[in-house]
């Protein structure tokens, strides 16, 4: 009822306004939901591994279609290189099986890294039952082989980004159970706040759904472990042990994925302690050799982790540092690229006004010059004299230079002197 008479119960506030609050708070929390931490998003990890898994069912299934198609023209090859991609290389290199010759052995090695095998598959072909076959035949499988080669090259380089991704968004589960089993669990949560927030006995069995309904429906004994049966703990364990150890291995998931979920900085060492936990106690189960308590194992995991923390936030800051410099220098270079043009137009104007009075200057001086080159030359030495304009009465003034002052004293003292003879 509230909501139905707010806008009459609110002054100024209308039906369509109250819609508009209404959206924008819906927008707000939505990318409240989605916009997380770029480093540590596990939508990536969830599509990683789906698409993992997706090409090793494609890789399986073409490279079965290799194998039955080039098998028709050399069958003895499926014996000696059982291994898929290998397959497809060596059955692109080799193509018709007659032309293959001692000459192309080395080439052989490089791909099957076996110099045995390789002499295997020369001996194989000059005796092999198989059918002839057509270029255009050939021209087919190569292409195709190829293009289960670069899927094979492309699952590699996928593996390596999991394999990152997963050490930034969760270090203590992938350095516990592993990055392809901790990528399946988070996966099949949904995220890692999923994974952190159910008991162990849940994660113990995720996976398994379908076998524990029908468990209980039909009043069978329960699945042991789901996804975490993939961990090499659950392999290495006696048949008599698999069901405790994968309930230990399960608990030990939960705390690292709660460790991961909730650190501000995420660190492996947790992660470390936990699988020598796991590790101790299944040499307990074997030996009957008592593991160490999770409380010292706890404390020393604490205070390796506050000295990795340290060094990472110690780093961070360096970073965040040179960032700052960085782009201080970015900005003074920007301003002083601002500023040499408005330099430069000063500059400019000052020049041009330099230029217009040089160029009166020269105006002025051309009549002179004019004047000079006018007068004639006398006896072939070129006499340049100036004509100096009359300057009016008031002004005129006689000047005498003080060599010609010298010589008429000079003139004066000689006639006195002649006179005083006399």
């Amino acid at each position: 009822g509230i909501r139905l008479h707010f806008p009459a119960l609110v002054r100024g506030l209308t039906a369509q306004s109250a819609a508009k609050a209404q959206l924008g708070l819906g927008h707000s929390y939505s990318r409240a939901k989605v916009k997380f931490n770029v480093h540590r998003v596990d939508n990536m990890i969830i599509q990683s591994i789906s698409l993992l898994d997706q090409l090793d069912k494609d890789i399986n299934t073409f490279s079965m279609r290799v194998r039955s198609w080039y098998g028709y023209h050399f069958p003895e090859l499926i014996k000696i290189v059982p291994e898929n991609s290998m397959y497809c290389r060596v059955a692109k290199f080799i193509g018709n099986r007659r032309e293959l010759s001692e000459e192309s052995l080395q080439g052989l090695e490089e791909i099957v890294m076996d110099s045995a095998k390789a002499q295997a598959i020369l001996e194989a072909s000059r005796s092999s039952m198989g059918m002839d076959i057509s270029p255009l035949d050939l021209i087919n499988i190569e292409s195709f082989s190829s293009r289960v080669i670069s899927l094979s090259d492309y699952r590699k380089g996928l593996q390596e980004y999991l394999r990152s991704k997963m050490s930034q968004v969760a270090p203590s589960l992938s350095a516990l159970i592993g990055e392809v089993v901790g990528a399946r669990l988070i996966s099949h949560a949904g995220s890692l706040t999923n994974l952190a927030k159910y008991p162990a006995s849940t994660v113990q069995i995720l996976g398994a759904e379908k076998a524990l309904f029908r468990a209980l429906k039909t009043r069978g004994n329960t699945p042991k472990y789901g996804l975490i049966f993939h961990s090499t703990f659950i392999g290495r364990a006696a048949a008599k042990n698999k069901g405790r150890i994968s309930r230990y291995l399960a608990n030990k998931c939960t705390i690292a994925s709660r460790i991961d979920c909730f650190s501000e900085v995420p660190t492996s060492v947790f992660g470390d302690k936990l699988r020598e936990q796991v590790e101790e106690r299944l040499a307990f189960y074997e030996t009957g050799e008592p593991p160490r308590k999770n409380l010292e194992v706890m404390k020393e995991a604490v205070v390796e982790a506050n000295e990795v923390v340290a060094e990472v936030k110690r780093r961070q800051e360096k970073k965040e540092k040179k960032r700052k410099k960085r782009e201080k220098r970015r900005l003074e270079a920007l301003a002083a690229a601002a500023e040499e043009p408005a330099e430069n137009s000063v500059m400019e104007t000052e020049e041009n006004d330099v230029g217009a009075k040089k160029k009166k200057k020269k105006k002025k001086q051309q009549p002179e010059e004019s004047e000079a080159e006018a007068e004639p030359e006398e006896n072939g030495v070129e006499e340049e004299e100036e004509e100096e304009e009359p300057l009016p009465k008031k002004k005129r003034k006689v000047v005498v230079e003080p060599e010609e002052e010298e010589e008429e004293k000079k003139k004066k003292k000689k006639k006195k002197k002649a006179v005083a003879q006399d």
